[in-house]
Parts: structure tokens; C-alpha cells; sequence
């Protein structure tokens, strides 16, 4: 289990976090939902090591492997869909990067274009992909569905639902349906 006790953030004189207590059981999803500015990316964050709380502890995460698909897809404009999914896969592994982008609903014109040149709805698709099939004990899914239309939103869910069984999830999202769909225990930030 991962556990944050007593953790606080501030940037500035602002306060971000203060004295949060929240526990990520193994194998679950937890989901954090709350209004824009209430913490929820920085938790994110903290969990993935990208920032240090000024105040408590985050225990559990030694010897995990974490990955995250952020808000911004962060894909490399240059390489194919298929080229950034397998950025992520070890040599053993690089035949799946073409599966799991066809299981989301990519067509094989797009697994082969440059990502730039792909619709923000195709790219939210590799992204997602590119968290999802990275050997990781922890996935942090920070808005994951933002962007998509309804039919690309249900599929996702199920590749989500499926790609994540068994492994810590933390997801961030203002939609309850999602949170329920993955089986969330849903944490409010305020």
C-alpha cells in the first residue's frame, strides 16, 4: 500500500495540500475527483516523485515502478504512434505497441504517421497506450479520457479496465461515471 501522511504542498505562499492523510491499496483504483485547483495534479505528482511534499511522508513507493499518462499527451512529435508506445516496451515486447494502439482504436494509417500529424483524440489514444502497456506497478492517469468522443471514451474504459487489472491505479477525473466504470473508491479533494 502506499501511504501519505500528513503530507502538505505549497508553491509560494499558496497552500495546495495541507496535512493529507490518504491510503492507495495494492491491486485498486483510487479515484481523486474535486474542482480545477484543489490539489488533485500535484498529488499526482508527489505519488510519481516528480516533486517533494514540504511537510509529511509518502511511504510504500520504494522499489515500484511508476508511469503516468498526463493531461498533455507528452508524445515525441517525430515518432509514429507505434514508435512512442514502444519507447516504453523492452525488445521482447515491441510487437505488442501495434496491438494494444489497434485494441484502442487505431487504425493501421495511424499507427504508421508521424504523432503530429494525428488528431488529438488519436493522440490522447497513444499516450494513454504508452502508459498502459509500460511494466509498471503503479499507473497514474491524470485525465486520461479528456478529449475523447463518447465511443473512443467506452473503449478506453475497457482497455483501462483490462490493461490495469491487478495494479495500483490512481486516477484523476471530474467524471463520476469513469470512477465507477473502474471500480474507484473516490477521494473528494477540496
Amino acid at each position: 500500500m502506499i501511504t501519505l501522511r500528513g503530507v502538505t504542498k505549497r508553491y509560494g505562499e499558496q497552500v495546495i495540500l495541507d496535512g493529507l492523510d490518504l491510503d492507495l491499496p495494492d491491486g485498486a483504483v483510487t479515484a481523486l475527483m474535486g474542482p480545477n485547483g484543489s490539489g488533485k495534479t500535484t498529488l499526482a505528482r508527489l505519488v510519481l516523485g516528480l516533486e517533494e511534499p514540504d511537510a509529511g511522508e509518502i511511504d510504500g513507493l520504494a522499489g515500484r515502478r511508476v508511469v503516468a499518462a498526463f493531461q498533455e499527451d507528452r508524445l515525441c512529435e517525430q515518432l509514429s504512434a507505434v514508435g512512442n508506445v514502444r519507447l516504453v516496451l523492452e525488445r521482447a515486447r515491441v510487437a505488442e505497441a501495434a496491438t494494444a494502439l489497434r485494441e484502442a482504436g487505431l487504425d493501421d494509417d495511424a499507427l504508421a504517421k508521424p504523432v503530429r500529424e494525428l488528431s488529438g483524440g488519436q493522440r490522447r489514444r497513444v499516450a494513454l497506450v504508452r502508459a498502459l502497456v509500460a511494466d509498471a506497478d503503479v499507473v497514474v492517469l491524470d485525465e486520461p479520457f479528456k478529449g475523447l468522443d463518447r465511443a473512443a471514451h467506452a473503449r478506453l474504459l475497457d482497455v483501462v479496465r483490462e490493461r490495469t487489472a491487478g495494479r495500483t491505479v490512481l486516477l484523476i477525473t471530474h467524471d463520476a461515471a469513469e470512477a465507477e466504470a473502474l471500480g474507484a473508491k473516490v477521494v473528494t479533494l477540496s
